[in-house]
């Protein structure tokens, strides 16, 4: 049961398992020990065989072995050094709840059939209440006995004492079933004490280094936000990364970021790992969710089941297979732009007050992100709208005056033509340059419009809106080419249409086309609109076009008089082309 054990020698050497003797090997080994260790090795010194196998197991915990193995080998050292049957340690975590039980005599099929974990009843209980030593001749004469679980081995004497480091509780250590039908004495608790002390160190040292693993892992996490932050990354790349590296320091099975949206709603802009697709662009009350409950809290808040929780009285978290759930809002100084959410499967260990801790200040790099984006595309849009007032006044002031005079200078010029075909060129030329110059009319208003609402803007400017709205789905910038009297020649209501079909164009891409370019093309001509979309993904599907997708953006052409063509674009993906009429049908 236990490797490497030590026989001991005759004048308090070690016999190794060769037979050599190893006279005083302990003493060095010792004096590494804690003292309150070293005394209580002292104090069972007047049995050889067990002080040889206590040293063996204390000095476990100084090696470089994961706890489970360093707890595993008190516990069988325990059921040898006191002759018991059976030997368990309890790990307690918060909520003086038992998190890890380990045993020793008690067979694999044994522990499937017994089932979860003690909850706290009976003398397992009593223990937990009252952390002190326990020696019992007959475990069901004590008063808080309550009997054994289904298919548990019979156990009657009984022997716990507390997993401590001074205050601290960290479990206990038990042992059942003493050999010979006898009942554990005073020596078997010391002996059992002392390996107590041995778990409580190797407890308190693997929660530290843990601790200090923790925060070195959030602060590195929290290093790489700022980088990208300084470097210039997207605001989804930076979002992106806030969600995969909390979901992957504790352990989440799933990643939601949700922002506020219209209406006391939450919409879910981001979601990372099992079953992710589910969740992305959803939009969710916030009333009746376990986001909207951390909103309304302006706190993190956390549960053991999402699903069965009071505060999810709806949404698909009740119907998935999550259990234990961390929302916290992302808040910057007084305001929340939003919530971060994390999951683990059902069955899984419940979300810690310590793992969580430092979720609050990570969330709100989070929010400081997302500030930080929108003040910068506030910034990019007005240097966008000075930039384009200076090309209006340029194009205005210079070009369309320099037009004018050449077609003016030209007029002049045809009636001192003799050639009646050179003649007619020159007047050609003159019409083409009145319609460049309508052309350059057109695009200064539009480059003029503003934010003034829907209705205020050109049709130049809504048309590159919705481009630009929708190059967060897509992941990158499609291009946009425009020609014609866009602004001036487009009815209202065949904008309206246009404007419609092109977000539902992009909205296509972006969800199955799994593209990485996309080509939108606007132009204006011959009493016709014509909107053309190509991309370069994997192309249309052999099922053909779904009767509530492409169908859609077909009638709204067919009622205006137009039509529309789906078919392969020179670039191997798709290419949409909607024609209308100017003028009604």
């Amino acid at each position: 049961m236990w490797p490497g054990l030590y026989a001991w020698g005759q004048d308090g050497g070690t016999v190794g398992d060769n037979g050599t003797e190893r006279r005083g090997g302990d003493r060095p080994r010792r004096s590494a020990l804690p003292e309150e260790l070293q005394h209580r090795l002292d104090a069972v010194g007047r049995r050889p065989a067990a002080a040889a196998l206590l040293l063996e197991a204390v000095m476990s915990v100084g090696r470089e072995l994961d706890l489970s193995e360093v707890l595993r080998r008190i516990v069988e050292a325990a059921v040898v050094v006191a002759d018991a049957e059976y030997g368990a340690l309890g790990v307690v975590g918060e909520g003086a709840r038992l998190t890890q039980l380990l045993t020793v005599g008690v067979t694999e099929e044994q522990r499937r059939a017994i089932g979860r974990l003690p909850e706290g009843h009976g003398i397992l209980g009593e223990l937990l209440r009252h952390p002190r030593p326990l020696r019992l001749a007959e475990l069901s004469e004590h008063p808080a006995s309550r009997g054994f679980p289904p298919n548990h081995p019979p156990m009657r004497s009984f022997l716990g004492v507390p997993v401590r480091i001074r205050d601290e509780v960290f479990g206990h250590l038990y042992l059942t079933e003493k050999r010979g039908s006898r009942a554990f004495d005073a020596e078997d608790e010391t002996l059992l004490s002392t390996l107590a002390v041995a778990a409580g160190v190797a407890i308190e040292n693997a929660r530290a280094h843990a601790r200090t693993r923790e925060r070195q892992r959030w602060q590195e996490a929290g290093n790489e936000i700022v980088a990208g932050l300084l470097g210039g990354a997207g605001d989804r790349d930076v979002l992106r990364m806030i969600v995969d590296r909390s979901r992957r320091i504790l352990a989440a099975d799933l990643g939601v970021l949700a922002v506020p949206a219209e209406g006391g709603a939450v919409r879910v802009a981001l979601a990372s790992g099992t079953d992710a697709e589910r969740y992305r662009g959803l939009t969710l009350p916030c009333e009746g969710t376990f986001a909207g409950a951390a909103l309304d809290a302006g706190e993190p808040v956390t549960t053991p089941d999402i699903a069965r929780d009071p505060r999810t009285t709806g949404g698909p978290l009740r119907r998935t297979g999550l259990g234990p759930a961390v929302a916290v809002p992302l808040a910057a100084g007084k305001r929340t732009c939003g919530v971060l959410m994390l999951a683990r499967a059902r069955g899984s260990p419940a979300f810690t007050d310590t793992e969580t801790a430092p979720l609050p200040a990570f969330a709100g790099q989070a929010a400081l992100a997302m500030e930080l984006t929108e003040r910068r595309e506030s910034a990019e849009q007005i240097a966008l709208l000075e930039e384009r007032d200076r090309i209006a006044r340029d194009l205005h002031d210079l070009a369309i005056q320099r037009l004018f005079a050449t077609g003016m200078t030209l007029q002049s010029v045809v009636r001192l033509v003799e050639q009646p075909q050179a003649g007619e060129r020159l007047l050609r030329a003159v019409d083409d340059l009145d319609e460049t110059i309508k052309i350059i009319r057109s695009t200064i208003f539009g480059l003029r419009a503003r934010d003034a609402g829907r209705t205020g803007q050109g049709l130049r400017v809504r048309t590159a809106k919705a481009v630009e709205q929708a190059a967060r789905a897509l992941g990158f910038q499609p291009s946009l080419r425009m020609g014609g009297l866009i602004d001036t020649d487009v009815p209202a209501d065949v904008a309206e249409q246009m404007v419609a079909v092109l977000g539902e164009a992009l909205t296509n891409v972006a969800r199955h086309a799994r593209a990485s370019a996309v080509d939108v093309s606007l132009t204006v001509g011959a009493g016709r609109l014509t909107l053309v979309v190509s991309d370069d993904g994997i192309g249309m599907p052999e099922h053909g076009v779904s009767p509530s997708g492409l169908d859609n953006l077909a009638r709204r052409a067919e009622k205006l008089g137009g039509e529309m063509d789906v078919g392969a674009s020179p670039r191997g993906g798709t290419r949409l082309s909607w024609r209308v009429p100017l003028r009604p049908y």
